[in-house]
């Protein structure tokens, strides 16, 4: 290292002694140096008129992405209000499915002809008549319960699609914030580097006509020059060893790290004796709670949020069918549960999923890992129950 120090030391002095002895040769005169400056001064004014101008341009452009931030947080707030939505017509898709099926099932054990028994059996014509009617009343509801089911499907179907519209316009938007983002910062870039090289160019220009101007000053200029450069060298000598110290330091935590490195827990799959097993065993900690209040959400937090490494496994907090498995720009890569009665459960910012739409899964089965995606500050999962489309605390499950 002293070496080192050594050889930028006298690198500097040799550049030093060789501007002192090159400037009595140079023929510009303190004319032609004043000159150069005031045109490096005009050139100066002018670029800065244009960065002037630039900034007022830049406040419209900065206007523009303010509105259109908040044409996609209006967007945000529209897809999730429309996934609510779907989440709910599935709800009610399954639901009125497996009534539909208990019926065909009970119609097809028995057959036709117990109504036949039932109008046999009558004790006489107004009885007949009656029986006759309530069988008739019998169909008719189920045919009023096919028509609604297949209403049902048709507004499954058309929230589908409504969500897949909304997802192009939020791309679209982002897509042009991101391209108005891109001008701003190449026009403060470009305008800066002019900028500095200008301001560069006028203050080496200007200490050459200080140079001319005090000619007769040699020998003090030579001996400022000289400890110009000595204190150029000492600083060149200390930022070589700030830089040695940094890489000894950043080097010694490295092997700290390694030695202190830490495993993931291998937490059971099912846990607790409640209705639900703990949905990620596996979390460092719980970093949100049901209901608390921050200032980015509205009506306070509507699950808990349990922080984890990525890659930690998460199950199913009990036994259903599985009506989403995929990606919403707020949610993530999600999981969404139906386990009958009207309790469903939602499982956000999944780095894997595991599980598809239509599988039922069992207590405790494994659906994804733990990761970061859509809305998400940093890897953890949000674990949400709904009552009939109300969201719950989930602690009074476990």
């Amino acid at each position: 290292m002293n070496r080192c120090k050594k050889t930028v030391v006298s690198v500097l002095l040799t550049a030093a002694l060789s501007v002192g002895m090159s400037t009595g040769v140079q023929a510009e005169t303190i004319e032609e140096a004043q000159n150069q400056v005031d045109q490096l001064q005009q050139q100066k004014d002018s670029a800065q008129a244009q960065k002037d101008s630039f900034e007022a341009q830049l406040q419209e452009i900065a206007a523009d992405m303010e509105e259109t931030q908040a044409k996609l947080n209006a967007k945000q707030e529209e897809i999730t209000q429309a996934e609510e939505e779907l989440v709910q017509a599935k709800i009610d898709e399954n639901t009125q499915y497996q009534s539909m099926k208990m019926r065909i099932k009970f119609m097809y054990e028995n057959g036709n002809t117990q109504f036949i028994e039932v109008l046999a059996s009558s004790k006489n014509i107004g009885d007949f008549l009656n029986k006759a009617e309530y069988i008739s009343q019998l169909s008719e509801y189920d045919r009023n319960e096919l028509i609604e089911y297949q209403k049902t499907v048709k507004q499954v179907e058309e929230k589908e699609k409504a969500l897949e519209q909304e997802y192009q316009e939020l791309n679209g938007l982002q897509d042009d914030l991101i391209s108005q983002q891109n001008k701003v910062q190449e026009l403060l870039k470009d305008k800066d580097v002019e900028l500095a090289q200008l301001s560069s160019q006028l203050g080496a220009k200007m200490q050459t006509l200080q140079k001319l101007v005090e000619e007769e000053k040699r020998r003090q200029e030579e001996a400022a020059a000289a400890a110009a450069a000595a204190e150029a060298a000492r600083q060149a000598a200390e930022k070589a060893a700030q830089e040695a110290a940094a890489q000894q330091s950043a080097a010694q935590q490295n092997s700290q790290s390694v030695e202190t490195g830490s495993s993931v827990s291998t937490s059971p799959v099912v846990s607790g004796n409640g209705y639900f097993t703990h949905p990620c065993p596996g979390m460092t900690y719980q970093s949100s709670y049901f209901g608390e209040i921050r200032e980015f959400e509205v009506g306070g937090h509507k699950g808990n949020d349990y922080a984890a490494p990525i890659g930690t496994p998460t199950y199913a907090a009990a036994a259903g069918r599985v009506l989403i498995a995929g990606y919403s720009s707020s949610a993530g890569n999600w999981v969404v549960i139906d386990h009958g009665n009207g309790l469903v459960t939602k499982y956000m910012h999944h780095n894997s999923i595991y599980v598809s739409a239509g599988q039922y899964v069992e207590k405790g089965q494994q659906i994804g890992e733990v990761g970061s995606t859509g809305q998400s500050t940093g890897p953890h999962l949000h674990f949400q129950v709904e009552v009939n489309g109300v969201a719950v605390s989930p602690d009074q499950y476990f």
